[in-house]
């Protein structure tokens, strides 16, 4: 038997032995860094990836091109300098004393070469320190001779300045300026044109190759989010990369048997719900008629309803998505025939409602979702206690305010109890039913491309808001914060 400490000790080592070690963690620091990165969708992240490899991949080509081409320009340009020092040497050895200020004139204005002699007091600036001035260099002295001087200024004046002698046992120096355009590297220049051209090319292709596969991706989340909110998705295009196509047709495949299993439990649900009515309505029949006193056959009666109620959420969740087709209708006439019934049975309802409000929607679902907040709000809240109803548009959207002064629901309970046959035991523990109201009433405001917005409401209870779109518009949800109290005190 192993004692806890070996079984301590094995498990650490197992631990160790375990974690990725070389080129299996240095490959999970850039996986994890990449996801890291600020774009977070696939698209952009490839995209830049690839990008950021065919840009590396040139800045990489030309430096290994200019690694070998500088020592040939170096050369050629060596070649060319020297042969206009050495041209320039015999013309003033040959010509004469009194023509040499002529030809310096000439040399400047044809051929913009200029010639001074040099002077120990001369104000000069290096040539710039790199690779290609050094090879530049070292070949025009090894042609010249060591004695050759470089300079990028003399006094004031900027250019390519060479020193030379006359003579080689001469001891004075001449300086000559040749124009920089003679140095200036134009094909490197175009290279990099044509070099930069063909990177745009590449990275377009790259974002048309990733778009390939994003689009697919994108097409089944959009999917999934459909198939999340109790819909049945359009069907995919098993088309592409075969990777992709396995995948939409596994989806594809999914989705129907999902639809499929969701119609055999929406019509097991409804003849079970039906067949358990029948023998409710003879129960209560039988308990009205039995002659017992008038508390004990209110109480069953209530039992009675309370279970066909419970029938009723059973098989309103159990239809799924509203059949109903999308009409004009007028919101506070709605709400004002919702709410009369009800203050007939003497509960206190105070409406808000403006004169007309015409919006989209689909009249029973509607009503029913309605109903179901407001006997929510009885039922947790009592009788006693008034619920108000505002309905209010604004930003494109209409909203229905329920609020009541139950005992609420926390916030950190407002997501769980969307879900279906979810209840809130601690705050309302003394009440009953399935746990459905909330879940059929997300569902028929997710029907209307609305959403449900549930919060505490100042004062004590739940504030509950439907917002309905006044035009069509995509499917959106949050979380409301708490609402000033418009309850007198």
């Amino acid at each position: 038997m192993y004692s806890f400490p070996m079984i301590q000790k094995l498990q650490a080592r197992a631990e160790h032995h375990s974690r990725p070690a070389g080129w299996t963690g240095i490959r999970e620091a850039i996986s994890q860094a990449v996801n890291d990165l600020p774009p977070r969708t696939l698209l952009w992240q490839t995209f830049l990836l690839i990008a950021l490899l065919l840009t590396l991949a040139l800045v990489a080509w030309s430096q290994i091109f200019r690694h070998f081409e500088e020592p040939v320009r170096a050369r050629d340009l060596a070649q060319m300098a020297t042969s206009v020092v050495n041209l320039t040497r015999t013309a003033l050895i040959n010509a004469d004393v009194e023509r040499r200020t002529e030809l310096l004139i000439d040399l400047a204005a044809l051929e913009g070469i200029r010639i001074y002699p040099a002077e120990p007091s001369d104000e000069l600036l290096p040539l710039p320190d790199n690779r290609a001035m050094h090879l530049l260099t070292e070949e025009i002295r090894r042609q010249l001779g060591a004695h050759t001087r470089f300079a990028s200024r003399w006094k004031t004046l900027d250019g390519f300045w060479i020193s030379f002698r006359l003579h080689p046992e001469d001891k004075e120096d001449f300086w000559v300026m040749l124009p920089s355009e003679r140095l200036q590297q134009t094909e490197a220049i175009e290279w990099l044109t044509w070099g930069g051209g063909a990177l745009l090319v590449a990275l377009l292709g790259a974002y048309l190759i990733v778009s390939r596969i994003s689009v697919p991706l994108r097409n089944l989340a959009r999917s999934a989010r459909v198939v999340g909110s109790g819909r049945t998705p359009p069907h995919l295009p098993e088309t592409g990369p075969q990777e992709i196509a396995a995948v939409a047709k596994a989806f594809n495949q999914m989705a129907g048997d999902l639809a499929r299993t969701d119609a055999d439990r929406a019509l097991i649900l409804a003849g079970v719900s039906h067949d358990l009515r029948t023998p409710l309505a003879r129960l209560r029949l039988g308990v009205e008629m039995s002659g017992a006193p008038e508390t004990e056959i209110a109480a069953m009666v209530a039992d009675v309803e309370e279970m066909d109620r419970i029938i009723g959420q059973f098989l309103d969740f159990g239809r799924g998505e509203p059949q109903e087709p999308m009409e004009a209708l007028d919101l506070p006439g709605l709400v004002r025939d919702l709410v009369e019934p009800y203050r007939l049975r003497g509960i206190d309802i105070r409406a808000d409602l403006p004169e007309k409000l015409v919006l989209p929607a689909r009249s029973l679902s509607l009503r029913r979702a309605i109903a179901n907040l407001i006997d929510n709000a009885i039922r947790y809240a009592g009788e006693n206690h008034p619920i108000d109803i505002k309905v209010n548009s604004t930003e494109g959207e209409a909203t229905i305010e329920v609020a009541d002064r139950g005992p609420g629901i926390p916030e950190s309970e407002i997501e769980r109890m969307r879900h279906p046959f979810t209840r809130l035991e601690n705050a309302r523990s003394n009440t009953k039913g399935a746990g459905l109201g909330l879940a059929i009433i997300e569902r028929i405001i997710r029907s209307h491309n609305g959403r449900l917005d549930l919060g505490r409401r100042l004062g004590g209870g739940l504030l509950a808001v439907l917002h309905l779109p006044l035009e069509k518009r995509r499917l959106g949800t949050r979380m409301r914060g708490p609402e000033p109290d418009d309850t007198p005190a």
